[in-house]
């Protein structure tokens, strides 16, 4: 009898241990603290309309996956703290699993209710900064002021390790604790960390191998419109493996730097095959930027980039193809990832008689590096540095629409490491100006006696402009354009009928992305009495102030220089004539912007011709202190006002 109850429990265990984790996992809720139950006001941010009670995140790198299980309670205690929380969004890259959602909403009278397993589906979410992330998502059941919702989920990156590894101690809401438990790898390298915009913490060791920091009363974080990166100014913590606790940055650079270039170099060198190619994809070019220039657009254009997300190539695809071990490789398969490109790139400029280096390169929408800063993660070894004359010029052959003689945004004005197998040095690199990225909008518009106002637009965009425009919509196909352009002229129009939709050149490297359609707007003018009250800055209208605060947390930081050409040509209805003509100022703003507004009307009085010119960031200049936000604040609110200004139109006037 001893036998067959051991037999049966030990046949329960093992039942227990093939149960999936999310039904392991079901019971493992906290205990709840009735006085978490009870509370009326947060404790943090006097205002907070909700708040964390705590949120807990345990860390396993001790295996081949890298796990994380995330487990928050929060405190709801407004309507507006309904609203914000109603929806979660967990957000996950590429090969990431989420698994095992669970949460549960807590009544003031105790009564709970719990999230259904069918109720999580996945969604496209799109940041403020643009950035399109998948996420799983779910609505919270029952949420209501004076509730406490707790959710749990496991994160899960396939064989990863905990290096360069982000631990974000703020979130939304303020947070009155947030802890974190780590178990490194066992591996020939020590565990280090390194706070962000934040004092350091003394980690404490726990049982089982873990590790565990705790932070107490976080404010919320609360993204501003044009604040510089996210991680620049929250507090995290930087997880990273090494060998050298002590590191002398000089030191540290050069070391890299010669490293680097000792790894590269053979991945750098022209063979016979490619010292023939570049002297064939010269040609007759004279000029070192002519010669450079036809080496670079054979790069981006002739060599198809594996890895861009519009290559059509799938990740089975993908692993199949052999790696490029050389640039004649590279070469001969016309293929390769970004890397591979930029490779061939220099070691078609070395054959073409040119010094060329490989170009470690900080990305200015992720932190503002520092070269003080002895950490190699920060830095990107994507473009290539060409010595022409005396001066290092910098290329990036392998993202597909950066225009020739400019970097992605994120690359101008930062700091570049050039390898040598002598002396590496740190150069910054140069910033395009606001004529580089322009965006050019014309219309042919007619006026309805109704207000209705219709015709045809085009707008263009070209430089950074253009690369954003293409990175967004590269990968979606053409309906989905279609859609993402409707819902643009909708958000600010929102009775627009928008047809006969063109879009050009998304996937080509060279050509502006340009957008032409046919636009009908009912009630764009508004029409009292004999009179029609109109907006002739089409391409502004129903645009918000730029700064809506009256105060700033953060500094003000625009991602590159850009300018604005419009050109709007209004037929007016027939019997109507110009009651009110007077037009806005025109203005500079230092050399750091200008504002020009023209408004007239042809001699047969039947057409108005608006033109507006518009440009920001001249000499450099787009990052700006707090303590200038009232300044920048008031212009950008004329630049606002004058773009709303309003003329007017009456019936019967004289012509």
């Amino acid at each position: 009898m001893r036998l067959r109850c051991l037999a049966a429990c030990l046949l329960f265990l093992l039942f227990l241990s093939l149960l999936p984790a999310s039904f392991a996992l079901a019971e493992d809720w906290k205990p709840l603290d009735p006085a978490h139950l009870a509370m009326k006001a947060p404790v943090v941010e006097k205002d907070a309309d909700a708040e964390v009670i705590f949120w807990e995140v345990r860390i396993n790198d001790s295996d081949y996956d890298l796990v994380f299980n995330h487990y928050i309670r929060i405190k709801v205690f407004t309507e507006r703290g309904k609203e914000s929380l109603s929806r979660v969004d967990i957000p996950y890259l590429g090969r990431y699993q989420i698994r095992d959602i669970a949460e549960r909403t807590i009544k003031p009278d105790g009564a709970i209710v719990e999230l259904k397993k069918d109720a999580v589906f996945d969604r496209e979410i799109i940041k403020l900064s643009g950035i399109k992330i998948k996420a799983k998502s779910f609505a919270i059941p029952a949420l209501e002021p004076g509730v406490i919702i707790e959710y749990r989920w496991r994160e899960i990156r396939p064989d990863s390790l905990a290096n360069n590894l982000r631990l974000q101690f703020q979130r939304e809401i303020p947070v009155q604790m947030v802890k974190y438990y780590l178990k490194p790898a066992q591996i020939n390298a020590g565990m280090n960390t390194m706070m962000m915009n934040g004092a350091n913490e003394p980690f404490a060791k726990e049982k089982d191998g873990y590790y565990s920091i705790t932070m107490k009363n976080m404010p919320a974080f609360r993204e501003e419109p044009q604040m510089p990166p996210e991680d620049q100014v929250r507090t995290w913590m930087f997880v990273y493996y090494t060998s050298d606790q002590k590191q002398e940055p000089k030191k540290y650079w050069a070391e890299i730097g010669k490293r680097a270039h000792e790894l590269y170099k053979d991945r750098m060198k022209p063979n016979d095959e490619v010292k023939k190619a570049a002297a064939t994809i010269i040609g007759d070019a004279v000029t070192p930027d002519e010669k450079l220039q036809r080496l670079f657009d054979y790069c981006r254009t002739k060599i198809k980039n594996v890895t861009d997300d519009a290559s059509g190539i799938t990740a089975e695809e993908l692993k199949k193809m052999k790696e490029n071990k050389s640039p004649a490789d590279t070469l001969k398969n016309a293929r390769g990832n970004a890397q591979d490109i930029g490779l061939l790139f220099a070691a078609l400029a070395t054959a073409a008689g040119f010094e060329a280096r490989l170009a470690w390169c900080a990305q200015r929408d992720d932190i503002f590096f520092d070269p003080k800063l002895p950490i190699v993660h920060f830095l990107d070894p994507a473009n290539i540095a060409v010595r022409v004359g005396n001066e290092w010029k910098f290329f990036d052959p392998g993202t597909a629409y950066v225009p020739y003689g400019m970097l992605r945004w994120q690359e101008e004005g930062v700091s570049i490491l050039i390898t040598d197998p002598k002396e590496p040095t740190f150069v910054e690199s140069p910033m395009a100006s606001p004529e580089k990225s322009k965006e050019f909008r014309t219309a042919k518009l007619r006026l309805s006696e109704d207000g209705t106002l219709e015709g045809d637009v085009r707008i263009t965009y070209t430089g950074h402009l253009a690369l954003d425009k293409k990175e967004y919509n590269d990968d979606d196909s053409a309906e989905k354009r279609e859609e993402y352009l409707r819902d643009m002229i909708k958000r600010r129009m929102s009775t627009a009928e928008v047809t006969n939709i063109n879009i050009q050149n998304v996937t080509d490297p060279d050509k502006p992305f340009l957008y032409s359609f046919h636009v009908k707007v009912p009630g764009y003018a508004q029409r009292t009495g004999k009179r029609l009250f109109l907006q002739p800055a089409f391409f502004q209208y129903n645009i918000p102030a730029l700064f809506s605060a009256s105060e700033r947390r953060y500094s003000i930081y625009f991602h590159y220089p850009w300018s604005e050409e419009d050109t709007v040509e209004i037929e007016l209805p027939a019997g109507y004539a110009l009651d009110n003509a007077e037009q806005p100022h025109s203005f500079a703003i230092d050399k750091v912007g200008n504002y020009q507004v023209s408004i007239g009307i042809t001699q047969d009085k039947k057409t108005l011709h608006y033109t507006r010119k518009f440009f920001f960031g001249g000499e450099n200049r787009i990052m700006f202190p707090t303590n200038t936000y009232p300044t920048l604040k008031r212009i950008f609110d004329v630049v606002h006002e004058a773009d709303k200004h309003t003329i007017t139109l009456k019936q019967g006037a004289a012509q």
